[in-house]
């Protein structure tokens, strides 16, 4: 009978032995693959077991067992290696949080170190030692504009936009220098009236006049150029080193060789690229319109450039290096085509110049601004008014008939023609020296916004027409 009972227990399907219900002694029950805890089966139950289903069946208390069954046995060591996981996994992004911030706040230290260094600088007027021997503000601020010009856009070469690192550095560091200038006011009138009916004229504060007037104007041409070069974002040109192809030669179903022919003084500059049958209509209108654009904010800014210089005072050792007389500034030719003529032109004088390059139009326009000062100040030298801040003032109350004052008026529209024929001029040795010894940091702040932005327009000016130039080249090879 106990056998048999026994034996319909075991043959029950739903009836699994604990191991403390085995004869230990029996080695057949210990090495059955069921109880194994890396069997597949011990794997699934696990995972049921864990999601706790309802279709299970209900624990009977009577059938509880002291030692843990081995399928128990699967589930616990299951979810630990599941808890297990997690727990790497949720390490594994607390650290990368952690390294991003990480990495976050080093970036915000050395970007402060940055910020502290040239904050020093610029109070140390760029002398190292201390010893208050370096420049002045003015001066200084100046050299960071167009430092900071030459270190975002030294290297840009084409017409594609810039850079989000180098655009936000640029963003970023014109508006601490252009801060400067909210502070730089002056007091205007303004009228109050009471409640009482009583009207005040009390004095308010506002930016000085030409910080007002051309500071915003400057901001919105520096705005217009970032999007001009924004616009050239998916452009059907591209370019090539020079001498080489470019690994972009094939765009298009294109393959050409490099035609164009630079200049020896520009072999730096990237050959522009377009496919083998020229650019589309729509581009080429687009290059045209953008080069337009960029030429207007090319002529505002020199001309905001050309005011602020002219309100610059003229240093001492400019004026102390003035020649004695215009006529050995010039030259015998220059000056009697000037003074004898009874009609002058200044576009007929430089055609019988013929200037054949830009360092000869420069040493030119040196020597015409040297004599044109050396006659204003002999015009000058008759009048009580000897001081030489006054001088345009005695030039409005000078005899119209003076020869002295004669020839500066003509060298003056000589040097504005010149200027004209040569637009991209270097600055003349009075400029150079106006800004060096500059020592107002609002007009320092403004020339030199304005130069880098006239520089910047005319480069991109220069790029799209080395690319019209190209196309035009493609397609009159075609026909």
């Amino acid at each position: 009978m106990d056998n048999s009972s026994n034996f319909d227990e075991v043959s029950d399907p739903g009836y699994q032995p604990s191991p403390s219900s085995l004869d230990r002694n029996d080695q057949s029950a210990v090495e059955t693959p069921g109880y194994s805890t890396m069997s597949g089966d011990s794997f699934m139950f696990g995972r049921t077991y864990s999601e706790t289903s309802a279709f299970s069946d209900p624990i009977d208390d009577n059938s509880y067992s002291s030692e843990p069954s081995p399928s128990h046995l699967s589930v616990t060591k299951s979810g630990a290696q599941h808890q297990a996981i997690l727990g790497r996994l949720e390490m594994k992004r607390q650290k990368q949080v952690a390294d991003d911030k990480l990495d976050d706040q080093e970036s915000a230290r050395l970007e402060l170190e940055m910020m502290k260094e040239r904050f020093s600088k610029l109070l140390l007027g760029e002398d190292m030692s201390g010893s208050g021997q370096g420049v002045c503000t003015a001066v200084t601020i100046s050299n960071s504009v167009t430092n900071l010009y030459a270190t975002v856009f030294g290297q840009s070469l084409r017409l594609e936009p810039l850079k989000p690192e180098k655009k936000l550095m640029w963003k970023r560091e014109m508006d601490c220098l252009l801060s400067i200038c909210d502070y730089i006011v002056e007091f205007i009138p303004k009228s109050q009236i009471l409640r009482d009916g009583t009207a005040l004229e009390v004095m308010e504060s506002r930016p000085r006049s030409d910080i007002y007037i051309n500071l915003p104007a400057l901001r919105k041409l520096d705005a217009m150029l970032m999007e001009v070069l924004d616009s050239f974002q998916d452009a059907e040109f591209w370019y090539a080193e020079q001498g080489s192809m470019s690994s972009n030669s094939t765009r298009s179903g294109s393959f050409r060789r490099v035609i164009t022919q630079r200049k020896e003084e520009k072999w730096w500059v990237p050959v522009p690229c377009v496919p083998s049958n020229g650019l589309s209509e729509e581009s080429r209108k687009h290059l045209r319109h953008k080069r337009d654009c960029a030429y207007q904010i090319h002529k505002a800014s020199m001309a905001i450039n050309s005011s602020i210089l002219a309100e610059m005072e003229i240093p001492d050792t400019y004026i102390a290096s003035l020649p004695k007389s215009g006529r050995a500034s010039l030259g015998d030719t220059i000056y009697r085509n000037m003074y004898t003529a009874d009609k002058f032109s200044p576009g007929n004088l430089l055609d019988c110049l013929n200037l054949a390059s830009e360092h000869e139009a420069l040493e030119l326009a040196d020597r015409v601004e040297a004599s044109m000062y050396t006659w204003r100040r002999k015009a000058c030298l008759s009048h009580s008014k000897s001081s030489w801040n006054m001088v345009k003032d005695l030039m409005s109350d000078n005899d119209r008939t003076d020869k002295n004052h004669i020839l500066a008026e003509r060298a003056e529209t000589l040097l504005f023609c010149l200027k004209q024929r040569y637009p991209e001029l270097s600055q003349t040795s009075l400029d150079t020296c106006k800004i060096q010894y500059n020592q107002d940091v609002g007009q320092a702040i403004l020339e030199s916004y304005s130069r880098v932005l006239e520089g910047l327009a005319f480069n991109i000016v220069a790029w799209i027409e080395d690319v019209l130039c190209e196309d035009k080249s493609v397609r009159s090879q075609e026909q």
